[in-house]
């Protein structure tokens, strides 16, 4: 399954940006308590269940800018709850990339996602299981289902 990718922010920088998720306008943008380990944004059309697009990561040593579109093939899925909220993260890669889910990169991940927003207070993340790809695109899939039924 091939997804399209906004970029919103990129690998090894600090800062979080905020886009008009619909236009892919430029909002504004705030400093995080970590930089992001993966070029990280979210799948185009999509509605996941915390009203915001789907969430994505792409694992790629390739520099990914902010504001660039990329059609992504699924590798997995990380499961994550936010202030009690489902917010799952599906994991991508660029399709001529060979990139596996790894240890290391579920490792590079979970301490990420606990830790980038440290400087918040109140803020409540929890990891749940790394799921392989036909999970993620179940997910995607739900996700688009759920959307088309509200549309009409």
């Amino acid at each position: 399954m091939l997804i399209e990718v906004f970029v919103q922010n990129e690998a090894g920088s600090n800062l979080k940006n905020y886009h008009n998720e619909k236009t892919l306008e430029f909002q504004f943008a705030r400093t995080v308590s970590c930089a992001y380990p993966y070029p990280y944004g979210f799948i185009i059309g999509t509605d996941a269940s915390d009203g915001c697009n789907i969430d994505c990561f792409v694992i790629t040593k390739r520099l990914l800018r902010t504001g660039q579109r990329f059609a992504c093939e699924i590798i997995g899925l990380m499961e994550q709850i936010e202030d009690g909220n489902v917010d799952h993260n599906v994991l991508a890669k660029l399709p001529e990339e060979n990139i596996k889910l790894t240890t290391e990169i579920q490792t590079f991940l979970t301490d990420f996602v606990l830790n980038v927003f440290g400087d918040v207070a109140g803020k409540q993340i929890s990891v749940g299981q790394f799921q392989d790809a036909e999970h993620a695109a179940s997910y995607i899939t739900a996700a688009l289902e759920d959307t088309r039924r509200t549309a009409y």
